[in-house]
């Protein structure tokens, strides 16, 4: 990455720049499943922001989501598992629904009685 931007602010405001920051862009590791620096930090990219997208869904659904909730969700950096809990997201009664339910219901209901 080091050589990567040094050659970005070497291009100054060229035509070339452009090009080479759209190439950039396609690139997202030259080998994949090694666990390189830069794997690593655009997978834990997009897992934020797609665990960002699950609580914005259930906070404009209205749901509680408790310190606890949104911890589990925000630390997760399992894709598949945060594409689950998106989909999820848009029809659970509860926040604790997205992990496969709570064993006493959801808190707002036994509140409810």
């Amino acid at each position: 990455m080091y050589w990567s931007e040094l050659l970005e602010v070497g291009l100054e405001n060229t035509p070339a720049r452009e090009t080479w920051r759209e190439l950039e862009k396609m690139v997202v590791t030259y080998f994949p499943g090694r666990g390189t620096l830069f794997e690593e930090t655009y997978l834990e990219g997009e897992a934020k922001g797609k665990a960002e997208g699950v609580l914005r869904v259930l906070e404009v659904r209205g749901l509680a989501v408790s310190d606890d909730v949104r911890d589990r969700i925000t630390n997760c950096r399992e894709l598949s598992l945060i594409d689950d809990w998106l989909e999820r997201a848009g029809s659970v009664e509860c926040a604790e629904e997205l992990f496969g339910g709570e064993p006493d219901g959801c808190p707002e209901q036994a509140e409810r009685g």
